[in-house]
């Protein structure tokens, strides 16, 4: 398959442009400037229209301009621009397509406005608080009258030169305090995976995508086993409160993510 893909010089992006070429499709990198990675380069610009795609069977839509290192609050000093990048580019990008399959990498934000512990199936309403998660859900909604899927994704983690928990380890390791914090995660891999399986089915709407319920207290206590510290990590938070994902849609079409497997595999190269 001829696969396009939004945001590949991205964290999540480079997991599924990985994911694609292994398994045999061939790429074209829809991006500002070329990112290293094998495939054709074609420039594109969330504020500019698209570059022709009539030659592509399919698009994943991972590119999402905002505050560097903020998605919630992304927008910074202009709400505008914003918007304008990230509704109206996806939704030209939407159009460009001419009906064929795209898959838009959204966001468990869709449901913040919810109070904190509530179950989140995909049959739910979204609910957002914030500009970030009114621009997904709208963005989902004309994606949905193309027949198109959205793939809610949780946090995502996995190896790579800034992942998320960087500074996490070194304060840790360093011995400065850490805060408690409990949440879900998902690994890139298994998010690219997720993506895949949505490119070659024509199921349409919304799928969430989540996996661990992942306590600091237990990833710190890996990382001091794997690095022979002994610093002890924070006291664990209250799981009750995270809203969590059900990933039914998903389950249904056979994904299978890691877990804690995956987790431990992973975090030597992290550290």
């Amino acid at each position: 398959m001829r696969l396009a893909l939004t945001g590949a010089g991205g964290f999540v992006g480079r997991f599924i442009a990985e994911a694609a070429r292994a398994a045999g499709h061939e790429l074209v990198l829809l991006s500002r400037r070329p990112t290293g990675l094998p495939g054709e380069h074609r420039a594109f610009d969330l504020l500019a229209p698209p570059p022709p795609l009539g030659d592509v069977d399919a698009l994943v839509h991972c590119a999402f301009l905002h505050v560097p290192g903020r998605y919630r609050g992304g927008e910074g000093e202009d709400p505008d621009t914003f918007r304008r990048a990230n509704l109206d580019g996806s939704l030209r990008l939407f159009d460009a397509m001419g009906g064929r399959r795209i898959v838009f990498l959204s966001s468990r934000a869709v449901f913040d406005g919810y109070p904190a512990g509530t179950l989140l199936p995909e049959t739910l309403a979204p609910r957002p608080d914030g500009l970030y998660g009114d621009v997904k859900v709208a963005a989902e909604t004309a994606l949905a009258a193309l027949q198109g899927a959205s793939l809610r994704a949780t946090g995502v983690y996995g190896p790579g030169p800034q992942h998320k928990w960087r500074d996490l380890f070194g304060d840790f390791l360093a011995g400065r305090p850490i805060a408690p914090r409990v949440a879900t995660e998902v690994h890139g891999a298994d998010l690219a995976a997720a993506a895949l399986l949505l490119v070659e089915r024509p199921e349409a709407g919304a799928f969430h995508a989540s996996d661990l319920l992942l306590d600091r207290h237990d990833l710190l206590a890996e990382v001091a086993r794997l690095t022979g510290s002994d610093r002890a990590p924070p006291a664990r938070a209250d799981a009750a409160r995270v809203s969590r994902l059900e990933c039914r849609r998903l389950a249904a079409l056979g994904w299978l993510p890691g877990g804690w497997d995956l987790l431990r595999s992973s975090l030597g190269s992290m550290i």
